[in-house]
């Protein structure tokens, strides 16, 4: 769906600018890194103790990969959290001066989400923080309080000024997993995410759109209706549609009918094909598939080659022991020419129902 410059909506007054009046906007994850933030994992809230050992090493694979082109800043529960990470680190061979570990309290691992959202105003050389609410998807998971406070904290680290979003009923739910962009002026998004009675119950689609505007500064937003299944985010639209550069898309789809998610991802696909950017141009559709179902336990787990990262000077890609592993590879790097593309086994990673893009958050240059 395409939408017109909203009404803005602010966070303290009627007369406060919002972020986007102020030119401020949030750049696609292409645009250069100052550095990406991870929250060093260290409770049981995603993978047992037992799974966390199986994770970690693929953990550490990841941040070494993005240090290789940019700074790495973790946010590492206390000084306990800080000395085992190090020494984790330190013995797998990573560069220690790339790496900022920082005493942030933190509840879980999905940096994406509860991470800060960066804004960034070329015209005046200036950064801003959105401080979006946090709920831990709907509630599923608390306890969320250190999660919730981790944009404050990295806006006084950074010394950024920052903004929290507001309504009469209070703050603003919005996860960083849930949102897409192009640079010039859209936004995706999907329904059953931002549409969720256990996100912003009090908001119609019509307001939401206009947080999306006047706090990210977009002009548009287009919307998905559905995710994949497994997803206990509800539907984030990293694990199904990806930007790679103004007017192209990659997105996941599934070749076998009989899969849980072909109906799902054919949808998507039909939606997408509908769509018009705000120049009037069709989107190019580019397909990626989705890797054999990784099941745990019993239970489907959201693994998707669309959950990748893209850093400075690569493209991390989730990859699940699969044999369409280096096809989707492949594909993924047809459309950055100009970024190394770095397959590292997510398989034990997505025991936590997330990959490589929901564990991070970029910090962009201005």
């Amino acid at each position: 769906m395409s939408i017109s410059r909203p009404q803005s909506l602010n966070s303290s007054s009627k007369t406060a600018l919002t972020p986007a009046e102020k030119g401020f906007f949030f750049p696609p994850e292409w645009h250069p890194h100052v550095a990406t933030w991870l929250s060093w994992p260290h409770t049981e809230a995603s993978w047992t103790r037992e799974r966390q050992e199986l994770m970690f090493p693929a953990y550490i694979e990841f941040i070494k990969a993005i240090a290789r082109s940019e700074q790495v800043c973790i946010n590492a529960h206390d000084e306990t959290v800080i000395q085992a990470a190090t020494l984790r680190l330190q013995l797998a061979g990573a560069d220690m001066s790339r790496i900022t570990l920082l005493p942030h309290l933190t509840n879980d691992s999905w940096c994406r989400d509860h991470g800060p959202a960066f804004l960034i105003n070329p015209a005046k050389k200036e950064r801003m923080i959105v401080n979006w609410g946090y709920n831990a998807w709907g509630n599923k998971y608390p306890p969320y309080n250190f999660d919730d406070l981790i944009p404050v904290q990295i806006a006084h680290y950074r010394h950024l000024d920052y903004v929290t979003p507001t309504a009469s009923t209070g703050n603003i739910i919005m996860e960083g997993g849930s949102v897409e962009f192009n640079w010039v002026g859209t936004v995706l998004t999907s329904r059953a995410c931002l549409l969720n009675q256990n996100r912003n119950s009090h908001l119609t689609q019509t307001e939401i759109e206009r947080y999306l505007c006047d706090y990210y500064g977009v002009q548009q937003v287009l919307w998905v209706e559905e995710g994949i299944v497994g997803d206990d985010t509800d539907g984030h639209i990293d694990d199904t549609v990806r930007f790679v550069n103004e007017d192209t898309v990659l997105a996941a789809y599934e070749a076998n009918r009989a899969d849980e998610n072909f109906p799902l991802l054919e949808e998507i696909h039909r939606e997408l094909r509908a769509m018009r950017l705000l120049n009037g141009k069709q989107l190019t559709v580019v397909e990626l598939p989705m890797p054999d179902p990784v099941v745990s336990d019993g239970l489907r787990l959201p693994a998707s080659y669309a959950n990748f990262l893209i850093t400075n000077g690569a493209v991390i890609v989730p990859t699940f022991r699969c044999r369409k592993d280096q096809l989707a590879l492949d594909i993924i790097g047809q459309c950055f020419p100009d970024r190394k593309i770095v397959g590292i086994d997510s398989t034990d990673i997505v025991w936590g129902l997330g990959s490589f893009h929901c564990l991070s958050q970029q910090e962009p240059t201005v």
